[in-house]
């Protein structure tokens, strides 16, 4: 069960980091386009941000079950914990993100307030993977 869990958790690794991956590269392109331009452009860009929240879902279900065994000793692993607050700080991040979109409804000026929390998500998402490599090497 825990190959099943892994193979899982690393699906879920790729599709949201994958996702936060083509966020900043295809915002880098959409800021050299005419703001009309853009606007369209970053609206399309919504698929994304579902590959990546289902990406998350899917590492926050097998995660739970791969960490199962290290309840008990968690106090003596500070790499886990820093990891577990950080993922606690993405969820956070996302939450504001789905709250802007929804006010947001297409209007690109309150879109534009997004990036910085896809800024951070991005940053929080590999300091994530690199607290989990310390934690489980």
């Amino acid at each position: 069960m825990r190959e099943v869990m892994l193979v899982i958790h690393f699906i879920g690794l790729a599709m949201a980091l994958g996702a936060g991956f083509a966020n900043l590269v295809l915002g880098m392109v959409a800021s050299k386009l005419e703001p009309a331009e853009r606007g369209s452009f970053m609206s399309k860009l919504v698929v994304l941000g579902r590959l990546g929240q289902t990406g998350l879902v899917l590492l926050l279900i097998s995660g739970l079950g791969l960490l199962t065994p290290y309840w008990k000793i968690i106090g003596d692993m500070p790499f886990l914990i820093a990891k577990l607050s950080l993922v606690l700080l993405l969820l956070i991040s996302v939450a504001v993100i789905l709250s802007i979109v929804k006010k947001a409804k297409g209007d690109p000026a309150i879109l534009a307030k997004i990036r910085p929390f896809g800024m951070l998500n991005f940053f929080l998402g590999i300091a994530i993977v690199i607290l989990a490599v310390l934690t489980f090497h």
